[in-house]
Formats: structure tokens, C-alpha cells, sequence
């Protein structure tokens, strides 16, 4: 049997840039097991498999390790595979998902990401992320899935080198760490080590955890951002209520068949 699979940089204008997803369009779904294999093979941080489901798809994603609740980039990814690929009529697309509705539009060059807004508090500081790493954290959060860890400069952001053994005993999927950018409103880097990737390039599911948060500290609801991995990736989010919107660009980098049982 034949797929057909695509790879997209997304969050990216350019290949080689943002964070790689893989893509693959269903006419129905495969067994978990069979996906779990295929996004094993494929290596990259979430591989994005939808069929579709009323006036729109249904959307799960899979690491090389294990199924998550919520991808940004990989949805952004399957955004523009069916908006530059597969001849889609609407203007916007709609994604049944384990987190609920997504919703996704094109605007000019950019894509925009509806997803539901997190809800954070502020905690004590988890010894596994005191352990694993080395900078001064000012402030420590809890959203749905993450930790925010807040630092004092972009420097420090840049600087980190967790120990990933240490993170990975962290109950959640990983932290955030944060702080206000030189030339934007804030950057970060993603650490998931417990989920099979130890840095994620750039991570729009965890934008809906740090939006509300630098919306509130810098009082505006407009915000651009940047993760600074190596890849590096641009975001713009906004604040509406209990959603947030992403937007960023994307780039096909592959298109092609993969042979399955």
C-alpha cells in the first residue's frame, strides 16, 4: 500500500527553517499502532495524520513516541497541505481534534491557528526543573500541559543546556522556558524529553500557554514572538478571550509515497 506523505516547515518562510512536520492525508484512519510506526520512521517531532469529518477533518498527531492532545505547527503544516496540495474550495478549515475545534485561515503569506486558550497558575518550582536547569528561573506557571519557567534575559533563554534525563521525570509534558525578546515581546525554547523530543523547534501548542501569560505581564494582546532553537521560528499571537490565534508561514519541503503494510 501506498501513502502519500508530505513534510512542511512551518512557522518557517524558508526550508530548512521553523519546525518540520510530516503530513499525511487519510481517507480513513490507519490503526494507532501502524501511525505510531510511521511517525517512529519518520523521526520528527509530530507527524500529522486527518481524514475527513463533516465540513472538515479530523486531525490526531503522534511523536515518535506517543499520541498528544495538541500540535500547533503540525496543524499549521496540515493547513497548508490542504490548502496548497489537495485543492481545497473553502477559505477555512475546520479540525475536529482531542483538544476540540481547531480552526485554521490564510491571510496574505500567513496561516492562522484558532486554539483554545490555556489556563495558567503560578507554583512552586518542580525539582526536576530546579535539577535540570542551570539559570536563575524568576517565576514558575502551570498551564495544561507545560511549565512555564520565566528567566531575565533573552541571553539566559539562549544559554540553557537542561539535563534531559533529569527533565524527563517531570509530570507534564515539558517547560517552557521564557522571557521578554531584544527585538520581539518574548522568546522561548521547548523541552517534551518525556515525549521523545528533547528540544522542540517551534512549538505552537505551547504559544497558547505563553500568549496569555506575556499578554498579561506586558498588558497587550498583540504579541510577536520568537522561539529561538537552532531552526528558530516566528509567531504572531493574539488574545481573544478564551482563544488564541497563531500565525506564521510555511513551506513544503517533501512530497512523496511511503510503502506500509
Amino acid at each position: 500500500m501506498k501513502q502519500k506523505i508530505y513534510q512542511v516547515d512551518a512557522f518557517s518562510q524558508y526550508v530548512f527553517g521553523g519546525n518540520p512536520a510530516a503530513v499525511c492525508p487519510l481517507d480513513e484512519w490507519l490503526t494507532d499502532d501502524l501511525m505510531q510506526k510511521i511517525a517512529l520512521e519518520n523521526n520528527l517531532s509530530e507527524t500529522a495524520f486527518f481524514v475527513p469529518e463533516n465540513n472538515g477533518f479530523h486531525i490526531r498527531w503522534f511523536t515518535p513516541t506517543t499520541e498528544v492532545d495538541l500540535c500547533g505547527h503540525a496543524t499549521l503544516a496540515a493547513g497548508h497541505v490542504i490548502l496548497q496540495h489537495l485543492n481545497y474550495s473553502k477559505d477555512q478549515i475546520v479540525f475536529y481534534s482531542r483538544s476540540g475545534e481547531l480552526g485554521i485561515k490564510k491571510e496574505d503569506e500567513y496561516y492562522i491557528l484558532n486554539f483554545p486558550t490555556d489556563k495558567i497558575k503560578k507554583v512552586e518550582i518542580p525539582q526536576p526543573i530546579i535539577d535540570s536547569i542551570d539559570i536563575n528561573i524568576l517565576e514558575c506557571y502551570q498551564g495544561r500541559e507545560d511549565f512555564i519557567a520565566v528567566v531575565g534575559s533573552q541571553q539566559e533563554v539562549e544559554q540553557v543546556n537542561p539535563n534531559f534525563e533529569i527533565l524527563k521525570k517531570l509530570k507534564a509534558r515539558g517547560v517552557l522556558v521564557t522571557s521578554r525578546g531584544e527585538t520581539v515581546d518574548f522568546v522561548s525554547r521547548c523541552f517534551f524529553p518525556a515525549f521523545g523530543v528533547d528540544e522542540d523547534p517551534v512549538t505552537g501548542s505551547a504559544h497558547t500557554t505563553l500568549t496569555p501569560f506575556w499578554a498579561n505581564k506586558l498588558g497587550k494582546t498583540t504579541l510577536i514572538a520568537k522561539q529561538i532553537s537552532a531552526r528558530a521560528g516566528d509567531l504572531i499571537c493574539k488574545l481573544k478571550g478564551d482563544r488564541v490565534e497563531i500565525g506564521g508561514k510555511a513551506v513544503t519541503y517533501l512530497v512523496g509515497e511511503i510503502s506500509i503494510p
